[in-house]
């Protein structure tokens, strides 16, 4: 079938809509009619080179480059046709997507830690990881799709694996922007850091990430939720999310944080800027208390390796650096759970929308997050 969706084509190119060809679903596929789409940063990375893997490593999945690439893998949509072996999904089922897809029978997801499925290792590029050939193709060419999704299109064709089966009557907009950045934020706070009633939280970054680790705080009963943001609007956001106290840096913030909390610092520190970079380890560090744990949420460029840390105090602090991957828990047991929060009023997710967009206007949403104007864009497809 033909289909329009924003396609990359190359390192720092934009993103254009073109007429892709996409191939019905296989055996264990599933046919999406896509309804809305969350504008993440992630895609960002890819389309700078951020995320690009090398050489070596692409030529594992049988490609030579990230491009082209159909981008999105925040989603949500309808099921309009499935594949052979297909279990649990039906035509009509309201779905939202999962960038980390969760195959139930590997040692990860047998263990509990779906969010680690070895699925995973193959949704950056190349072939279908139902059964490695190609669904999608530009102009005789095979795509790409960003984290084996591509939801900037009008219908995709997916594992099934990557989809979670949500209530009929749930909001299908908040089910996109909690298919990604809104869960990893969220559990970064909760699964990850683990936040206990009465502590000091710092959040640095409240963009869409950022805005849902200040709620899981709020909602896990942090006494004080200071975030930071050079950006003054962003601030103002946040405290209506629940932030107690705000700073425009890390700099700024290490003034503050010792007022708040006698001296001791914080419990927690969770980074989700718009990219992490290696010299942001320190000053995290140095915001937490003895025992401190520090999330590192945000994507880093693929190829760093220098991170700049004080190990002697590390260490005599008895502080943790953690990684988290989608906030550390299931997508299967995260997006239905936050979607139920949202239902009640217990989780902000509308509000965190500045504007919805068109499938054309895909490039005009990422220039104005580029320009600080956006907490979250959403594509808002015509179903």
């Amino acid at each position: 079938m033909k289909v329009r969706a924003a396609v990359c084509t190359g390192l720092e190119e934009p993103w254009k809509v073109e007429e892709i060809d996409v191939d019905p679903p296989v055996a264990h596929e599933v046919q999406v009619q896509m309804a809305w789409a969350g504008m993440c940063h992630s895609d960002e990375h890819l389309r700078s080179g951020d995320i690009s893997a090398p050489p070596e490593v692409l030529g594992f999945f049988g490609v030579d480059s990230m491009f082209p690439v159909v981008g999105g893998h925040e989603g949500a949509g309808v099921v309009t046709a499935v594949g052979p072996e297909v279990d649990g999904l039906a035509v009509g089922d309201h779905v939202a997507v999962a960038f980390i897809p969760a195959c139930g029978t590997c040692f990860w997801c047998a263990s509990g830690r779906q969010h680690l499925c070895d699925l995973g290792m193959s949704t950056l590029a190349g072939p279908s990881i139902a059964d490695g050939t190609w669904r999608y193709r530009l102009g005789g060419q095979n795509l790409n799709r960003m984290t084996q999704l591509g939801t900037f299109a009008e219908t995709m064709v997916c594992h099934q694996a990557s989809l979670v089966k949500i209530d009929p009557g749930a909001s299908m907009r908040a089910a996109a922007l909690i298919s990604c950045g809104i869960s990893t934020g969220f559990g970064s706070a909760v699964d990850r850091a683990k936040v206990r009633p009465g502590e000091t939280v710092v959040v640095v970054g409240c963009g869409g990430v950022g805005s849902g680790a200040l709620q899981g705080a709020r909602i896990a009963g942090a006494r004080h939720i200071v975030v930071v943001d050079p950006l003054p609007f962003k601030l103002e956001n946040a405290k209506n999310l629940g932030a107690t106290h705000s700073a425009a840096s890390m700099q700024e913030a290490a003034f503050l944080i010792p007022e708040l909390t006698e001296g001791r610092m914080a419990a927690v520190v969770i980074l989700t800027p718009g990219i992490l970079t290696g010299d942001m380890l320190a000053p995290a560090c140095a915001l937490g208390s003895k025992d401190a744990r520090i999330v590192c949420t945000a994507i880093a460029p693929f190829s760093q390796m220098d991170v700049q840390l004080n190990l002697f105090n590390l260490a005599m602090f008895n502080q943790s650096v953690l990684g988290t991957v989608f906030g550390s828990t299931s997508p299967r047991v995260q997006v239905p759970n936050l979607l139920r929060m949202h239902a009640q009023g217990l989780l902000q997710v509308d509000e965190l929308v500045t504007r919805e967009y068109s499938l054309d206007q895909v490039q005009a949403g990422y220039d104005d997050l580029a320009a600080g104007t956006n907490i979250r864009g959403v594509v808002r497809f015509d179903v």
